[in-house]
Order: structure tokens, then sequence, then C-alpha cells
């Protein structure tokens, strides 16, 4: 019997996980069908009640559901429960487990792909939002010797650091504060990019041979990754995330994890 899967959001024309998810199916064998469920704003968990009776195996939850998610969820992975978001459910026989996979799929992108070092590494992450909630903890697993974050609104980033256990190494800086200080890995958490606009962050900031990364893709050269390249930085946008990111889905559905280079090459080939 096929197994249903299905990436939930409003809008979702625009996802990109069911071409990745049937490049994984493929390179796996699995028996399984993706496709893309657009939930009514208020609906959340009705779209999903119906997916899930009607056989389903589990969901990808996208914009602006992921809060809603970690709500739905009857159980939740040690991951979710520390940024407090859910991007993929699991429906077991018993329960709906929910979990969160973006924060593995930045880090290993940045480590694995891009072949950036993040272990004793200055990071300075720009954005208070569910975006940069959700990956703070798989940076701070990587040991960074700082993991500063930064928002337009001060208070906001300061109360994520206060939810986290790692005074020593994590904490909270404003706008104001960045000329002064230089990092090896900037991340934009931001969505400054889809509009096109820049993040407050100075050129200063990027010491040398450092990494941008800006979390959105098929954006071309945004205006934060514009700037870092002025700078003399290396950049890369957020597609290996995605593909990071539903890879370990797919292992959280399957229990296989699939190889990913062949799948992002294709990808930044149809994105071009």
């Amino acid at each position: 019997m096929t197994d249903r899967y299905a990436v939930v959001g409003n809008p979702v024309a625009h996802s990109k996980s069911p071409e990745i998810h049937a490049m994984f199916a493929r390179e796996c064998g699995a028996d399984m069908q993706y496709e893309r469920l657009l939930a009514p704003a208020t609906e959340f968990a009705a779209t999903v009640d119906a997916f899930r009776i009607s056989g389903a195996a589990g969901v990808n939850v996208t914009l602006p559901f992921k809060l809603e998610a970690f709500d739905y969820a009857g159980a939740r992975t040690a991951r979710a429960e520390r940024g407090r978001s859910v991007n993929t459910l699991r429906f077991d026989a018993n329960e709906i487990v929910g979990d969160n996979t973006d924060g593995v799929g930045l880090c290993r992108d940045i480590v694995s792909n891009i072949g950036q070092p993040l272990l004793g590494a200055r990071i300075l992450l720009v954005g208070a939002g569910g975006a940069a909630r959700a990956v703070i903890g798989a940076l701070l697993d990587f040991q960074p010797a700082a993991l500063v974050i930064t928002n337009r609104t001060p208070d906001k980033a300061q109360a994520i650091v206060d939810e986290f256990n790692a005074r020593n190494v994590f904490y909270a800086i404003g706008y104001s504060a960045l000329p002064t200080r230089r990092f090896d890995v900037l991340i934009n958490a931001t969505s400054a990019s889809l509009t096109a606009s820049l993040p407050l962050v100075p050129a200063s900031c990027f010491d040398q041979n450092a990494l941008a990364y800006d979390m959105m893709y098929g954006k071309g050269q945004t205006p934060f990754l514009a700037l870092a390249a002025s700078a003399g930085a290396r950049t890369a946008d957020g597609l290996g995330m995605l593909v990071e990111q539903a890879a370990e889905a797919f292992f959280v559905w399957r229990g296989v994890r699939p190889v990913t280079g062949s799948v992002l090459k294709s990808m930044r080939q149809s994105t071009r």
C-alpha cells in the first residue's frame, strides 16, 4: 500500500518539497506519494485531521503553521521542544509525533555541503522569529565560540536567549553594537529577502573568509548576500537547508536517510 505524505502551508503552490521527496523516494525505493495541501488560515488542524484520517503517514509543515503544528502534536521530540515549533508530523498508530528538522538541515548544509566549520566559530544569527528559534538548538550543539542573536527589537532577541541554558555562549545584542563585532558565520533568518530589503548588518561584521548564509532561496543574490560578497565573504542561500531538512524528515518518517548530493544538484539546476 502506498504511503501518503504532504506539505501543508498557506501559500503552498510554490513548495519544492514534492519534487525533493519524489527524488528521495526513487533513490530509496520507497512506495510513497507526496502532495501539497493548502490549509485555510484558520483551518490548519481540520486540514491535517482530514488528511491523517484518510490514512496518511505524515506531513511537513511550512509557513504560517509551524507554531500551530507544535500545539497539534500529541508528542514532541526534544529538538521540537527546544525550538517551540514543528515542521514535521509523523502519524503513528496511537499518537501524532511532532519534530523539527530545520536546525539539523541548516547545520548539515553549512558543515557538510559548504565545508564551513561551526565548532569554535563566531556565529551571528539575524532575526528573532520562528525561523531563528528553530535552528538555535542545533547551532549550539556544534559548540560555537559564540552564538549572537540580533534583532530590530532587542527585547525579543533577549527573550529567546533567556529560554536557552547556554548563557556563556549564547547572547543577544542590538544592531547598534554590530559595527564593533566580527563573525565567521552570519545567518539571515529574517524575512527581509522576501521584499528585497537589507537587515541592518554592517559590512564590517564579515570577518576574513566569513560565510554569509541567507535562509531564503530562489531569490538570487539577495541584498544581504550582495553586501556580504562586497565585503569579501562567501555566500550561500537556503536551498541546501531545504533539501537537508527534507532528508531528515524522510528519516523521521521512514527510518532511512537519503543521500542528498544529487538531489541538491538537481534542485540547483531547476531553480536557476
